[in-house]
């Protein structure tokens, strides 16, 4: 007949005695008080890394998305002579595979007035046919229309604009640039007054408040480049190949050119981006790591204060193993119930992100994200599912480490000398 060796692992029996030490008794009040610690603190820091992460994510697509939806993906510029050639050159560069627009552009800065305000703008000279190929410009026009756009001497400008100049479409704006005639008395500012034809709302605070769209031959009259174009914009169907495309458009424009991809023109603002993102992240799993921290020092509390029991246990037949699991259980039931509490915590707020900062805005009757500072009008939230899948795995790795070393001591706890101190 074979000896009896203890129960199974993870039987019933260690199930039972690891939730009755999770529920709270008079004595043991303070140790249900610092789990009930770790578990708020495994919830908040799971739940606040995952918003963070899904705002900061959001916050990037959405500039992306603004950035690269009115700017180029390449920027082509002309070497050795001017871009008279502009039409050529584009023509071949659109029949490259994958690229989806070349535009070519005339590009100047500028002073916007009205009777009631003025501001420096960006005026960007570009054909109707290529303007209406640009989603983000096309499809939000809130007042007016480009119809007619090549024909006349109108010029669509962004909602901040006329919100600053108080201007509204049909009105009259006077740009004055810089270089205009020259003289015998010198270069003489140029001023003209253009009737606004369309206002269009980006989305993004500071291009709705700088972009001025104007038809190219307008703008090559207007910037004395007679003939030719400052650049062309290429817009491709895959921004995040575009070092895919930098041969074959080299290829296709078939002349000197300098070439400049969207990563290099805003290299430092998305690096800038990336370093917080993951200074954020360390900051935020600190979090995890002093609620896991907590799991350790409650354990260790209760095995001090169990070790009556455990020297029972033990004399009883009670395995050091089932000890150890009775302990494990305890530990990993705080972490793993609080990890899944604060997903999906995160995950409800992640969803309604809007709707709870218009509510703290009205409550607190403050503006929580202002588009001036954070470029954008609505608070943003993308959930990346690998990255999610990440926090969550490292909070239940996290709880189930902090459990180790109090469930090992509960085991090598020696009955003898446990039973003799009570």
């Amino acid at each position: 007949m074979s000896e009896p060796t203890g129960t199974r692992p993870f039987s019933p029996f260690e199930w039972m005695l690891s939730l009755r030490y999770l529920r709270a008794r008079r004595k043991e009040g303070f140790i249900s008080v610092i789990a009930g610690f770790s578990f708020l603190g495994i919830m908040l820091g799971v739940a606040t890394l995952i918003i963070v992460m899904a705002v900061m994510n959001g916050f990037r697509k959405e500039l992306l998305d603004k950035i690269l939806g009115l700017n180029g993906h390449l920027l082509i510029q002309p070497l050795e002579k001017p871009l008279t050639d502009w039409e050529e050159v584009a023509a071949r560069i659109s029949g490259v595979a994958g690229v989806r627009l070349a535009a070519p552009i005339v590009e100047g800065q500028a002073l916007a007035s009205s009777p009631f305000n003025a501001g420096g703008v960006l005026v960007r000279g570009i054909r109707l046919a290529d303007l209406m190929k640009l989603p983000s410009i096309a499809n939000n026009i809130k007042q007016g229309s480009l119809e007619g756009f090549d024909e006349g001497q109108g010029v669509a400008i962004g909602r901040r604009l006329a919100d600053q100049l108080s201007l509204r479409s049909g009105d009259n704006i006077t740009l004055v640039a810089p270089r205009g005639a020259v003289t015998p008395m010198g270069t003489t500012p140029r001023i003209k007054i253009y009737k606004i034809a369309a206002v269009f709302e980006i989305g993004m605070s500071e291009y709705d408040a700088a972009f001025v769209f104007m038809p190219l031959k307008e703008a090559q009259a207007y910037f004395n480049r007679s003939g030719d174009v400052t650049a062309i914009e290429v817009y491709t169907g895959t921004p995040d190949r575009i070092q895919n495309f930098r041969k074959p458009v080299t290829d296709a424009a078939n002349r000197p050119i300098f070439m400049v991809d969207w990563r290099q023109r805003n290299a430092t603002f998305f690096n800038a981006l990336q370093v917080e993102r993951n200074v954020m992240f360390l900051i935020l799993t600190l979090i995890i790591l002093v609620a896991a921290l907590n799991i350790v020092s409650g354990l260790t509390m209760l095995v001090k204060d169990k070790g009556r029991d455990i020297g029972i246990l033990r004399t009883m037949g009670a395995t050091q193993g089932a000890i150890m699991r009775v302990f494990l259980i305890t530990g990993a039931a705080i972490g793993w119930v609080g990890t899944l509490m604060g997903f999906l915590f995160g995950v409800v707020v992640c969803l309604n992100i809007e709707s709870i900062r218009q509510f703290l805005s009205w409550l607190t009757n403050t503006e929580l994200f202002s588009p001036e500072l954070y470029f954008l009008s609505k608070l943003p939230a993308d959930m990346d599912m690998g990255e999610t899948t990440a926090v969550v795995v490292m909070a239940l790795t996290l709880s189930l480490l902090a459990t180790l070393y109090p469930s090992w001591r509960a085991a090598r706890l020696d009955p003898v000398e446990a039973l003799r101190y009570e």
